[in-house]
């Protein structure tokens, strides 16, 4: 079957991906001086994280892979929101530089407060494993294959709780700094635990349980069980492997700390 295939070359989308990039470049590069007052040269490596962290989510959701997860592939979806949660989200954490963020951050008391609040590990965790388990609601999950606005919604609900899910194991920033080393590893093993349910649903479930894919024509050889078997494998993957290597270099560092 030829399914037809395309980049997503909307202009909101677009304006989105270069508006956001160019104003990185243009605040950290030849108006830092005005924008970002304490940052005495281009912040390369930063830049480099952002950049990657912004094409990885146009990958996500303006590649064929969107138009295969909406309509064929439950695994391509599934793909299509782990680079946005687990590559994407953590790029742009790391390509922020606290030189930009801090101050902004410290001439708003207020706001600072609440930013604390939302990148506590209890918080974070929280909101980011309900917006996405929540959406794997079989009813909410089907009204957002069928309704463009609502799956819109849906990635940017999952993708901006994912920043707070990540900040406190990447971030660089002074006044919302990285948790502990030991903390870190306990807030990764609960990661590792917190979207267990929805896994073994999705992988011991003895019918496929969206009709969208039960009912979409074959592209391959899977079949709709054997597809939602490998998205769950793909949801889990991603999972392990990002907690397990924060896990890892959180207790390298401890013991590189205290040696």
């Amino acid at each position: 079957m030829n399914v037809p295939l395309h980049w997503h070359t909307e202009p909101l989308l677009l304006l989105l991906v270069v508006g956001v990039s160019w104003a990185y470049a243009l605040a950290c590069g030849p108006l830092r001086a005005r924008c970002v007052p304490g940052l005495q040269a281009y912040p390369r490596g930063y830049a480099i994280c952002f950049h990657l962290g912004v094409a990885v989510a146009y990958i996500a959701v303006g590649s064929p892979l969107d138009q295969i997860g909406e309509a064929f592939l439950f695994s391509a979806h599934m793909l299509q929101h782990m680079l946005l949660i687990y590559i994407a989200a953590p790029l742009i954490v790391l390509g922020l530089p606290p030189e930009l963020t801090d101050p902004f951050l410290e001439a708003r008391p207020r706001l600072l407060k609440f930013a604390r609040f939302l990148v506590h590990p209890l918080v974070a965790g929280l909101i980011f494993n309900f917006n996405f388990s929540v959406w794997h609601f079989p009813e909410l999950y089907e009204a957002a294959l069928r309704d463009r606005t609502l799956h819109i919604i849906e990635h940017w609900s999952m993708f901006l709780p994912a920043l707070l899910m990540v900040w406190p194991l990447v971030s660089r920033s002074r006044i919302l700094p990285r948790i502990s080393f030991g903390g870190a590893m306990i807030y990764c093993f609960m990661l590792m635990i917190a979207d267990l349910p929805l896994w073994a649903v999705l992988i011991f479930g003895e019918h496929p349980i969206y009709e969208t894919y039960r009912l979409a024509p074959r592209i391959s050889s899977l079949s709709a069980s054997s597809d939602m078997i490998l998205g769950a494998a793909i949801m889990k993957g991603f999972n392990e492997v990002f907690a397990l290597v924060n896990m890892a270099l959180a207790f390298f560092l401890w013991y590189k700390r205290d040696r």
